[in-house]
């Protein structure tokens, strides 16, 4: 097992001290990042001591150091998994030959193309979510987000790491410009749009670390099963992190639903509003937004890219190894695409045999809905168990989508066609509405620094962190 180096400038496992061309570029960018952390990072907590835990080595077996530190301190760095012995691609049309340690001369502009992609998604979580601690229902949650954040920072370096060392000038140029774009900015946004959203409270966030995260799971696990070493060893790696913030979001949403139930008990009309909470119809807004933008984010259900991707050995399946086919050169998926009767109306829909490589996305985007099902039929149990008949559900894939064969056109949660003019009468039926928006935000205008102390509206947590009780001080505040 390689060891990290954390007695360097940069914590690595990847000797970065024998390249010092490498690390005087790294350290380099450096500065500017933590420039970009004091400018877009939490507000308000910089000087704040965080117990956050810090990647020490790479096994899976403790490989993280829990300590109070500042977060622009924090040792962000660049970590892989050890390499594979002999290890030999997967799938597509490379399967069988040995992985790429550096990047076909013909596959480098899609490879550069699918690292910032990835890593331009990690600072666009951090900025969406800068705000939140000024809100927080806890410090055991305020913890946990900083937790998610400077993660995503980590991410970050990751990717960086891997356009600066083997893309060269424009791999540098790229690193740049992944600290210049902002979430939400109309003029230089972040590149998937999910990323632009606002995440202005909560209950957005957990539902974020819940399902958008979750796509960053999948994403991950697509890619590290890549012909290109570096890469699969990096995003491995990165999935023992990414397992946490889905854990934040999951147990977070569970402990909403827990004290919405209690509070309904609590009322004669089990109304929980009444008592200052988050009522369940809300809550199912929240979802059916956040799940159907991050469904968006796997892209088309047909998609040439998603083929030459697979084909070229570079991105493949969830657990490629699960399937029996890893060429998938005659396999095809059968999926029902819209026919259009007009612009943005649809007549009916025909039954279509796609190319199974031109539909890896949505192989992936199915992975995907099983695994977000699971926490789903979860929170249904908690409510069941209270006595409480209602059910969150996932809404149909086709509802509220802006990218592939549905993008553009009207569905209602359930999947059938409706017409422009019902969505505009109906959207606040079935999404956030700005009273939802301002009812929510009602519930977060104290943040709660007591580490006694709980907000109403959610159930404190079974566990604290590392053996640590829940009403530890998991931030000690320095204002």
């Amino acid at each position: 097992m390689s060891s990290v180096v954390n007695s360097e400038r940069i914590p690595n496992n990847v000797d970065l001290a024998s390249d010092k061309k490498l690390q005087r570029a790294l350290e380099a960018w450096q500065p500017r990042f933590i420039d970009w952390w004091k400018e877009m990072g939490p507000e308000g907590f910089q000087e704040d001591q965080i117990y956050l835990r810090t990647a020490v080595s790479v096994d899976h077996e403790g490989w993280a150091h829990f300590d109070y530190v500042k977060m622009p301190d924090y040792r962000w760095g660049i970590f892989l998994t050890d390499p594979v012995a002999d290890r030999k691609i997967g799938f597509g049309d490379h399967m069988g030959e040995p992985v790429w340690q550096s990047v076909p001369g013909e596959f480098r502009n899609v490879l550069r193309r699918l690292v910032v992609t990835q890593g331009d998604t990690e600072p666009a979580s951090v900025e969406q979510q800068r705000l939140l601690g000024q809100s927080c229902p806890s410090l055991y949650d305020l913890r946990n987000l900083f937790q998610v954040n400077v993660e995503e920072g980590r991410h970050l370096w990751a990717m960086v790491y891997l356009l600066h060392s083997y893309f060269g000038r424009d791999g540098r140029e790229e690193a740049e410009a992944l600290l210049e774009r902002r979430s939400g900015n109309p003029d230089k946004p972040r590149i998937l749009g999910a990323f632009n959203e606002p995440c202005q409270n909560w209950l957005s966030f957990f539902m974020f670390t819940y399902f958008t995260d979750r796509d960053g799971k999948y994403q991950l696990l697509a890619l590290a099963e890549s012909g290109f070493d570096p890469l699969a060893r990096t995003t491995r790696f990165m999935l023992t992190e990414e397992a946490h913030h889905m854990f934040v979001g999951e147990t977070g949403i569970l402990r909403i639903v827990q004290r919405t139930a209690e509070l309904m008990k609590k009322n004669k009309n089990e109304d929980a509003r009444a008592e200052g909470g988050i009522d369940l119809p809300t809550m199912q807004k929240y979802l059916n937004f956040w799940y159907s933008v991050s469904l968006d984010l796997f892209g088309g259900e047909i998609s040439s890219n998603a083929a030459n991707f697979f084909a070229s050995s570079l991105k493949g399946r969830a657990k490629e190894e699960s399937y029996e086919d890893h060429r998938a050169v005659d396999g095809i998926y059968a999926m029902d695409v819209p026919v259009s009767a007009g612009p943005g109306v649809v007549s009916g829909f025909r039954r279509e045999e796609v190319p199974l490589r031109n539909a890896m996305n949505e192989v992936l985007r199915d992975e995907y809905i099983e695994d977000a099902q699971r926490g789903v039929d979860k929170w249904n149990r908690a409510l069941a168990e209270a006595g409480i008949a209602y059910k969150l559900k996932l809404p149909s894939r086709r509802f509220h989508r802006r990218t592939g064969i549905y993008g553009g056109l009207c569905f209602d949660v359930e999947g059938n066609a409706i017409t422009k003019e019902e969505w505009e009468r109906r959207r606040d039926e079935w999404m956030p509405s700005e009273a939802d928006e301002a009812y929510v935000k009602s519930l977060m205008t104290a943040p709660i620094y007591d580490a006694k102390l709980m907000a109403n509206w959610i159930a404190p947590p079974k566990h604290g962190i590392k053996g640590r009780p829940v009403d530890f001080e998991y931030v000690k505040r320095t204002a």
